[in-house]
C-alpha cells in the first residue's frame, strides 16, 4: 500500500466508532457513506482471507471482491455490517495490540463462544456486536 493510501485508510479508521454503539453507528450511517474503501479496510486490517470475509457478509467470494472496487454501491444492510465489522475489528486491534494476537483470539476456540471460535459469530449483525461485547469484558478484565 501506497504512504497515500495508508494515510487514507488511517483516515477512513478514525472515523469509524471504536466501540459497538447503536447510536454512533446509526449517526455514521446516516451522515457519512460507507463504501469500498471500508471493505478494503477490512482486508487490510486482518489477515483473513476473500473466502473468510465474504463468508461474514454472507456473499460470494467474487460478490466480495466486486465490493472492493470503486464504482459500486452498497445496499444499507451491507453498509451496516461492513462498518460494524470495521468497529469491531478496530476494537479488537485496541485490545489486543496487534493482528496477530487479534485473528489469533477470532480463530480459537473459546468457552464464552459455547466452545465455537469467535470468528464463527461474524456472519450476523447481532453475532458481531456480542463478539465486541466479548472484548469489552476482556478490555475491562473479565475472562474471555
Amino acid at each position: 500500500m501506497t504512504k497515500q493510501g495508508t494515510l487514507a485508510q488511517h483516515d477512513l479508521l478514525r472515523e469509524v466508532p471504536s466501540h459497538i454503539n447503536d447510536g454512533e453507528i446509526l449517526q455514521f450511517l446516516f451522515t457519512k457513506d460507507v463504501n469500498w474503501q471500508h471493505v478494503n479496510a477490512i482486508k487490510d486490517l486482518t489477515e483473513f482471507n476473500d473466502q473468510v470475509i465474504s463468508d461474514w457478509l454472507n456473499v460470494s467470494v467474487k460478490t466480495f471482491r466486486e465490493y472492493k472496487k470503486p464504482q459500486n454501491a452498497f445496499k444499507e444492510n451491507v453498509k451496516e455490517q461492513v462498518l460494524l465489522l470495521l468497529s469491531m475489528i478496530k476494537h479488537g486491534l485496541m485490545v489486543f495490540g496487534s493482528v496477530k494476537a487479534f485473528d489469533g483470539w477470532l480463530n480459537q476456540k473459546n468457552f464464552y463462544f459455547d466452545n465455537r471460535s469467535p470468528g464463527s459469530y461474524l456472519t450476523t449483525v447481532t453475532g458481531i456486536k456480542f463478539v465486541d461485547d466479548r472484548l469489552s469484558a476482556l478490555e475491562f478484565g473479565d475472562n474471555a
